[in-house]
């Protein structure tokens, strides 16, 4: 396929997207997305249905263009439906590696990050080459590549063999960016649905920052999961938060 062609398949794709926009849910999505520019307003299912389309075909094609041709100045909805893709096709762990390596430095805003991520459930078939490959992300000065980190744990790894090292990880990841904090709190949250004891723990005694901190708790205050009497007492554990 010569380059023309290949962006003739990234333009036929494109044409589709914006055949699918609904006035109201770009209006709802500009607002929880505050400063993302070019935003269709193409809802999540209908942009699953093509990404399944693209990954029946062959999406090698696809993916091999949109590693230029999708970049921060393309819709919004053009960087979900890669990060889909990536998630759906069939291919080698270190072919895979390859697509994820240009992406995950792509992810600008928390809807790509959660969508995209949520939905690699391949990690959860090879999980010793996958956890390795995310933890790379540890030491990144990126909010979202952090974020990235944080919330494929929280979908693919929260489980007995890494609950010791996820919650370690929270207690040593710092960052200022509002969505690693937010995701670091959500990630707790879960943490103690499925491991009350150790979580419970690790919130008596950690080295988070206190909006964290506290943001943990009422995320898991919020669940209804979790007993009137652990809200009460895990309650009791909020810091005083510095204005």
């Amino acid at each position: 396929m010569t380059g023309k062609e290949q962006k003739d398949k990234i333009r036929k794709v494109r044409k589709r997207l914006e055949c699918l926009p609904e006035e109201d849910y770009k209006a709802f999505n500009q607002k929880l997305l505050p400063g993302v520019e070019h935003i269709l307003g193409v809802r999540i299912p209908a942009i699953r249905i093509i990404a399944k389309e693209v990954v029946k075909g062959d999406f090698y094609e696809y993916l091999n263009e949109a590693e230029d041709g999708v970049n921060e100045s393309s819709y919004h909805e053009e960087l979900i439906l890669l990060g889909l893709i990536l998630g759906y096709a069939k291919m080698d762990k270190k072919e895979r590696t390859v697509y994820l390596d240009t992406f995950v430095p792509k992810i600008s805003n928390w809807a790509i990050c959660d969508t995209c991520t949520m939905n690699m459930k391949f990690m959860q078939k090879e999980q010793d080459y996958w956890y390795s490959y995310i933890l790379k992300y540890k030491s990144s000065n990126s909010e979202f590549e952090l974020r990235f980190l944080l919330v494929a744990l929280l979908a693919h790894f929260i489980d007995e063999e890494h609950i010791d090292d996820i919650l370690h990880i929270c207690n040593v990841v710092h960052h200022n960016g509002y969505y690693v904090k937010m995701a670091a709190a959500w990630l707790v949250s879960i943490c103690y649905i499925k491991f009350p004891e150790k979580t419970g723990r690790f919130l008596e005694n950690n080295e988070m920052d206190d909006f964290t901190h506290n943001k943990s708790i009422q995320k898991i205050r919020e669940s209804y999961r979790v007993s009137k009497e652990e809200k009460e007492r895990l309650n009791l554990l909020k810091r005083k938060e510095l204005p």
